[in-house]
């Protein structure tokens, strides 16, 4: 597609989209292997829908592993698909370099986790951000327009007075401020779309809150759509305005933010919520402590049959290990979805929840 530089999307409309979004990675081959038809690969992501709209935080959350990262660096292109279409302002797009990925860039700009690992450390502050501003072509015509812009950028992450932080290296900030310097280099290409792939996870707790009310408030006065990827579903909560639960590279449940924490249909949801601390809960969500999923997440290379959480699910019936579930609308919740069979009415009359456990077909205690 041809990218034009000045058409942004009014508030509330789709300005990224992932349809199907598929993502294999080879293993390498053993010598005995390489004459085989069918080569394994590693299942990191698997038929993702997410939609990601101005002014709105859509919160992906899962365990380590699950692929949340995978779809934030297939949705900014480091990475390529296997299959599926990622849609900017409803136009398909697939960029690998040159001209087109910098226009791409400039609209899709991405947050890593580890500030001190995505800044180079024998720059300056003022190099970074100079590099960001002068390569999506926003820096000025002068150096009183780069220093004005410099200056612009520093106030809006709340890095002030910014003659502080210029000239200093990434090692003589903390975490905190090294993260607020990444922020305002993704903004330096006046994005529309912010990748945040867990922004927050690498810092004190102390100061996690204010990176996030920082983020929330670039939402808000810069009209951005921002997706949060993280392991913290409380956060999700507070943060996004729309929750995705991914387990073993699908998307298991989805809605607003509300409705997923509060009153989560899936029973890795209700893992994730049961996981975090929370002296105030007086009862386990899925039960007694017996019942909780135990073991661990399946191989992505051979994932199992079905739904890939049914090894360890305390509810599993046999339809769970063969057919894989579909997304099925949970109570009166617009939106509020899951990809369950626990709410097919028809599969629960025939095979009650936790019959497959109760027949040995799988066992939640960790071995199939």
């Amino acid at each position: 597609m041809t990218l034009s530089p000045d058409a942004k999307a009014p508030a509330s409309e789709v300005v990224l989209e992932a349809i199907g979004l598929t993502k294999h990675f080879p293993v390498r081959r053993k010598l005995r292997d390489l004459f085989k038809r069918e080569h394994d690969a590693v299942h990191a992501v698997d038929d993702v829908n997410l939609t990601l709209r101005r002014g709105r935080v859509v919160a992906l959350v899962g365990e380590s592993g699950s692929g949340k990262s995978t779809v934030a660096r297939l949705l900014a292109q480091l990475y390529p698909r296997t299959a599926g279409d990622i849609q900017l302002h409803g136009e398909s797009t697939r960029v690998k370099s040159g001209r087109p990925f910098r226009a791409y860039a400039r609209r899709v700009q991405m947050i890593f986790q580890d500030p001190f690992a995505s800044l180079n450390p024998v720059h300056t502050i003022r190099y970074h951000l100079t590099r960001s501003l002068k390569i999506h072509g926003n820096a000025g015509s002068s150096a009183a327009d780069l220093e004005s812009a410099l200056t612009d950028l520093l106030n809006r992450v709340s890095l002030t007075p910014p003659e502080r932080y210029l000239d200093k290296f990434p090692h003589e900030l903390s975490g905190g401020q090294r993260q607020r310097v990444a922020i305002a280099r993704a903004l330096g290409a006046d994005p529309e779309a912010l990748l945040a792939d867990e922004p927050v996870s690498m810092l004190d707790v102390s100061i996690r809150l204010g990176v996030l009310n920082l983020l929330r408030d670039l939402k808000e006065r810069l009209n951005l759509a921002i997706l949060y990827i993280t392991h913290d579903i409380a956060s999700a909560r507070y943060f996004a305005d729309e929750t995705l639960v991914m387990y073993a590279g699908r998307m298991v449940e989805g809605g607003d933010s509300e409705s997923v924490t509060q009153s989560p249909a899936h029973p890795y949801t209700r893992l994730l919520i049961e996981s975090a601390p929370d002296p105030d809960r007086i009862e386990n969500m899925l039960g007694d402590a017996g019942d909780r999923g135990n073991g661990e997440p399946p191989s992505l290379i051979r994932p199992p049959a079905g739904c890939r959480f049914h090894p360890r699910c305390p509810m599993a019936m046999p339809r769970c290990t063969t057919d894989l579930p579909v997304r099925l609308e949970i109570g009166d919740a617009p939106g509020h979805w899951a990809a369950c069979w626990l709410y097919d009415p028809a599969t629960v009359a025939e095979q009650p929840p936790g019959s497959a456990a109760a027949a040995g077909i799988v066992n939640v205690e960790g071995a199939r």
